[in-house]
């Protein structure tokens, strides 16, 4: 059996056993073919907008044996895909702004139809795909954190409101009574939103690095502005403090919180 990167494993543990997946930006398709070869999915399509990668799909899968179940598409996004023709679809690798948009065109083309779990790991902007799923009715069913070759990824996991298994509507999962009360809860639903509210009730280490390192780098930002006598970069100087002071005071309301520091 193929094995996948520690990133693409989480993804395929997140798919439901007995679905039709469609896997966009499949790349080379190796969560499709790990799909099939673990028994986990019957039937896949690898969607692939580059020639490259889109041929690579092809080889990989017909080496795998499995050019009958497993059908590579090329095309831009959910074009690939038919309405009714998947239960779950995947998306990796992208920033959060793209994969909104994916989504978003794909549903405004009815691609969505019948679509009932979305498995999705944005490089960046995870905040802008979390906004997309409680607009559009999938309810977040669990995050995932993790780290590979010196990276942090963040694995989000929906299924559609009628599929829901954790009994929580679309709204009730960014429930943000657990953080400070002295956060307005404007701002306690952003930073839910943004740092994920499943990873900060589970509070690891890792998300703790990850907003740490968030922290300095904008820390050093607000340095540098510190030489310009520009009104806006005053202005933006303030924005930064109040962004710093904002990561500490959530991170201050988890239960064994890291002190923040310079990184």
């Amino acid at each position: 059996m193929i094995k996948l990167s520690k990133r693409l494993q989480q993804i395929a543990d997140y798919v439901s056993t007995g679905s039709r997946v469609a896997d966009i930006g499949s790349d080379h398709a190796l969560l499709p073919v790990y799909l099939l070869q673990s028994g986990t999915c019957p039937s896949a399509i690898a969607g692939e907008l580059n020639t490259g990668p889109f041929q690579a799909a092809k080889r990989q899968t017909a080496e795998a044996g499995l050019s009958k179940v497993i059908h590579v598409r090329q095309g831009d996004g959910l074009a690939v895909l038919n309405p009714g023709e998947a239960d779950t679809v995947t998306i990796a690798g992208m920033g959060g702004a793209l994969m909104a948009d994916i989504l978003e065109n794909g549903r405004k083309a009815g691609k969505l139809e019948g679509v009932k779990e979305l498995v999705l790991q944005p490089n960046v902007g995870e905040e802008i795909v979390r906004k997309w799923l409680t607009a559009h009715g999938y309810v977040l069913q669990n995050e995932t954190i993790l780290e590979e070759d010196g990276r942090i990824y963040e694995v989000l996991h929906a299924l559609h409101g009628a599929h829901s298994l954790t009994g929580k509507s679309v709204e009730s999962v960014y429930d943000a009574e657990f953080l400070a009360a002295n956060l307005s809860e404007a701002t306690k639903r952003e930073w839910l939103y943004r740092m994920g509210p499943y990873l900060l009730r589970s509070n690891e280490e890792l998300l703790h690095n990850k907003w740490q390192h968030e922290y300095g780098k904008l820390e050093r930002i607000s340095k540098q502005m510190e030489q310009s006598e520009l009104a806006e970069s005053r202005d933006k100087q303030a924005q930064l403090k109040q962004e710093m002071d904002t990561i500490q005071e959530v991170l201050s309301c988890l239960r064994t919180a890291k002190p923040l520091s310079s990184s």
